[in-house]
């Protein structure tokens, strides 16, 4: 990554310098398809007519790109020297004149890790898939520009490509005389330009609707996978949630959509969840669905629809001026994407997926050392690639549902409608926000805007109960606290619910009071005289962004009755809490295991249920004392089973505790049910074992060295796909053996042969719990081999190993004394490689302080 970081400084004074008038970009990717010709990296041709102004006459600046090589380069008619003016990442331009014209043919190189030209290859048939992913500044791997996101401009796009092959890019496309050229775009930002080509299963249909002022609005629907993927693509489902979208955000949004056509693409070896590109949202493929998976799953790809169409007008036609403003986007995206599932699609629970599955990253993210405010401090490109985090996305999403309760739905939607109209096609900061939200609501949004996006951390908010003789509330008081390191308290507009068994024995709310919440200890007057509580749930409704606490009594009404309460939110708030204090070392892992074995089966949304599966997963880990782990894994095991077997024949539940079941076998008498399973020999009524569930059972047969290479090598022969490829390579690195993690480790490490695809997979395989002692020699390896990965791999692979590696199955006191001897050693390191490992080094401690909670509580 050497030479390829642009600050926030640099960007602002070539902002200040420069505007752009337009881009003509032709690409000639005839050259992704046959063999290779010489050493170096597989390159495509790119030449980039770029027009823009200089407002001082004679100044000096510069344009990105990053290629192996370039051809020529031309200033306003005059020939540069290519050695002399590019240096690999730049190219200086000199004596600038007030209207400027820079041409630019470059050899740029196919990328391999999903950052910017990316070429797959597909095993299955051999056919060459092409496509882009620029965000946060990767377009210059692909064409000469201005790399930031408030120098807008049109683009002009041509692709010359095999004849047999079709292309995309954000406007309309024809193709003539061999060549595919594409309308020009409004103006928007180089992250948002994008190009898909190849041998693609296309699939099409429309979009209409009539306007408040008459006019007739359509909108041209595409659909797009690998042809391998074809079988298995419901696009008619991503169309009709495509369609309740448009629907939804034109009644909401005022402001037609407008980019024209709406194509997504479903594309292999997909570094993110999708990418808002207009005209040509990216999607990874994994949303089409090999095999049977739950309603979660179909939840999950609606609700990414859903985001990456908030975008048009959230980031695509108003976008931030430079990453710290990351948060107008994203937080917007991510709220947007949850309320309009609601609000236009069959996913009625969105709200609960957002509680207890988006919150959750955001809690975490928010309590790591590198915590930063929604609205955060971004110096480099390096900084902004990290900041795609739980905070920008789902702090900042929750922060808005906070707000909405504060201004309300209406004047939070007026204020959106204005923001698009006011700065339509251009760029923003915070405070231009804040205006329309002022005049909107009526309300001072600055000092909402103080505690909730110019600070970080989570609050936790704490039930006080003192009850009368008579057994009624004397009074009822929320304790709000800060961690020291971000001691802001903050206003919360939270509901407070009062529970309590019915005769029956349901667990139901019968009291129910709004309040603000401001300071350390609010009074709740209106639950005074109520009848005392079973449990008291402060924030009831999820309406604000904390961490929930319990009292005494209502802690042990959970422990006793969890899977007696009724409403399904108030269930998915509980069991999130009870995860948290399990993080936070204040219960047991142990304990909540067994919560996880009494009360999972009876939960009745199947998000919730697949959550407390992974969390439960991760309590046996990293959380449980280490010599509880053997109990607590057989104990999962035959849980899961028992459910496995209990579950309706042919249901979700069934599905998802098969998984679970196949992630905790570890036992003899477990894996040779999973290898009957696989061989069928062995049957559970109404379970299907496709090719999907095949290789998740296959997975920890591989990992506990019941299925050798021979066995991987002949499933793979029967799925002989890039997703069989995958899951392969990751159930080979999975192999108890020494040699084995010598060999994963080498491809990882030591080599960037392997696709991001890969390395991934290869990692997922290297770290088993269950292979602590062969992992034991990596330690040292990995403190060795960090910053030589960094400064050569790009930022994703780094991001890959830094993170993937880190040795957090070696939990002890030695390996958080090396991380430190590290980070004492290192001061200088690049900053965003010292966050990366300051993350997992808090992520280490917070499992040894969880570890000790456990064994307290085991004497």
């Amino acid at each position: 990554m050497p030479g390829e970081n642009l600050s926030r400084d640099e960007a602002r004074e070539r902002a200040a310098l420069l505007s752009v008038d337009g881009y003509e970009v032709s690409l000639d990717v005839r050259s992704a398809v046959g063999d290779t010709q010489g050493e170096g990296p597989r390159t495509f041709r790119s030449v980039t007519t770029l027009r823009f102004r200089c407002n001082e006459p004679g100044a000096s600046s510069f344009a990105d790109l990053v290629a192996p090589s370039v051809t020529a380069v031309s200033l306003n008619g005059r020939d540069l020297d290519p050695s002399e003016v590019f240096d690999g990442t730049r190219i200086a331009l000199e004596d600038l004149a007030a209207d400027n014209e820079l041409v630019v043919d470059a050899q740029c190189a196919y990328s391999r890790t999903g950052e910017g030209l990316h070429r797959f290859v597909d095993p299955e048939d051999g056919e060459v898939y092409l496509y882009t992913q620029y965000e946060p500044a990767d377009s210059r791997r692909v064409f000469a520009n201005f790399e930031q996101p408030d120098l807008k401009a049109p683009f002009r796009f041509e692709v010359r490509a095999p004849e047999e092959w079709t292309v995309w890019s954000n406007g309309a496309g024809e193709r003539a005389d061999g060549v595919w050229r594409f309308a020009e775009t409004k103006p928007i930002s180089t992250y948002i330009t994008c190009v898909v080509a190849g041998p693609y299963h296309y699939v099409t249909d429309s979009y209409e609707r009539t306007l408040e002022d008459g006019t007739r609005l359509e909108i041209p629907l595409g659909a797009l996978c690998r042809k391998g993927l074809a079988p298995h693509f419901d696009a008619d489902d991503v169309f009709l949630i495509t369609k309740q979208g448009l629907d939804f955000f034109h009644d909401h949004f005022d402001y037609p959509y407008p980019f024209g056509k709406y194509d997504q693409a479903f594309v292999p070896e997909y570094n993110l969840g999708a990418m808002e590109n207009p005209g040509l949202v990216t999607f990874r493929e994994e949303y089409i669905f090999r095999g049977k998976v739950t309603r979660a799953s179909y939840e999950g790809r609606a609700n990414t629809i859903l985001h990456e169409m908030a975008h048009m007008w959230f980031g695509d036609l108003v976008t931030m001026e430079w990453w710290d403003d990351l948060w107008l986007k994203e937080s917007f995206a991510d709220f947007m994407g949850a309320f309009a599932n609601v609000g236009a699609t069959r996913f009625k629970d969105a709200w609960i997926t957002f509680a207890n599955r988006r919150k959750a990253w955001a809690y975490r993210a928010d309590q790591l050392p590198s915590t930063h405010p929604v609205t955060a401090d971004i110096r480099d490109l390096e900084d902004a690639k990290l900041n795609f985090d739980g905070i920008t996305y789902a702090k900042g999403a929750s922060a808005l549902k906070q707000l909405v309760a504060y201004v309300g739905q209406d004047a939070f939607l007026e204020g959106a409608r204005r923001y698009f109209k006011r700065h339509a096609y251009g760029n923003t900061r915070l405070g231009d926000l804040l205006s329309v939200l002022e005049e909107t609501s009526g309300r001072d949004m600055a000092a909402w805007a103080r505690s909730w996006l110019q600070t970080a951390g989570v609050n936790s908010l704490t039930p006080q109960v003192l009850l009368s003789a008579e057994g009624r509330i004397d009074e009822l008081a929320v304790v709000q606290e800060a961690a020291e390191s971000h001691p802001e308290l903050r206003p919360h507009r939270v509901a407070v619910g009062l529970y309590r068994r019915t005769g029956e024995g349901a667990l139901e709310r019968y009291a129910r009071a709004e309040v603000d919440v401001d300071g350390p200890r609010t009074v709740v007057a209106e639950l005074t005289g109520a009848e005392a509580p079973e449990l008291v749930l402060v924030n009831d409704d999820d309406l604000t962004y904390c961490k929930t606490r319990f009292d005494d009594t209502s802690l042990a009404t959970l422990r006793e009755h969890l899977g007696s309460l009724t409403d399904p939110l108030a269930r998915a708030l509980c069991w999130s809490a009870l995860w948290n204090m399990t993080r936070d070392a204040l219960l047991p892992a142990r304990d909540f295991i067994g919560l996880v074995l009494r009360f999972a089966g009876r939960e009745s949304g199947i998000g919730v249920l697949q959550m407390l599966h992974a969390w439960a997963e991760s309590a046996l880990v990293h959380y449980v004392a280490p010599e509880w782990r053997e109990t607590g894994g057989r104990l999962l095991g035959e849980g899961a089973l028992r459910e496995l077997r209990e579950a309706a024949p042919g249901s979700e539940p069934q599905l998802a505790w098969a998984r679970f079941f196949a992630a905790v076998a570890s036992g003899e008498a477990e894996l040779s049910l999973l290898r009957g399973l696989l061989d069928g020999s062995e049957k559970i009524n109404g379970l299907e074992v496709d090719q999907e569930l095949r290789w998740a059972f296959l997975s920890p047969l591989a990992a506990h060295g019941v299925a050798d290479e021979a066995v991987l090598a002949a499933e793979l022969a029967r799925d002989d796909t890039a997703s069989g490829k995958r899951h392969q390579v990751r159930c080979l690195a999975a192999r108890p053996s020494a040699a084995v993690k010598a060999q994963a480790w080498a491809q990882v490490v030591e080599s960037d042969a392997l696709s991001n695809a890969l390395v991934e997979a290869t990692i997922a395989g290297f770290e088993r719990s269950s292979q602590r002692e062969l992992l034991a020699p990596y330690t040292e390896k990995y403190f060795a081999a960090i910053e030589r990965v960094w400064a050569e791999r790009s930022i994703q692979i780094g991001m890959d190993v830094v993170r993937g590696l880190f040795p957090s199955l070696m939990d002890s006191q030695d390996t958080l004394d090396a991380t430190d001897a590290w980070l004492s050693a290192h001061e200088d390191a690049a900053p965003a490689l010292r966050r990366l490992v300051l993350e997992a080094r808090d992520d280490l401690s917070r499992a040894l302080r969880g570890q000790a909670c456990d064994a307290a509580a085991a004497r």
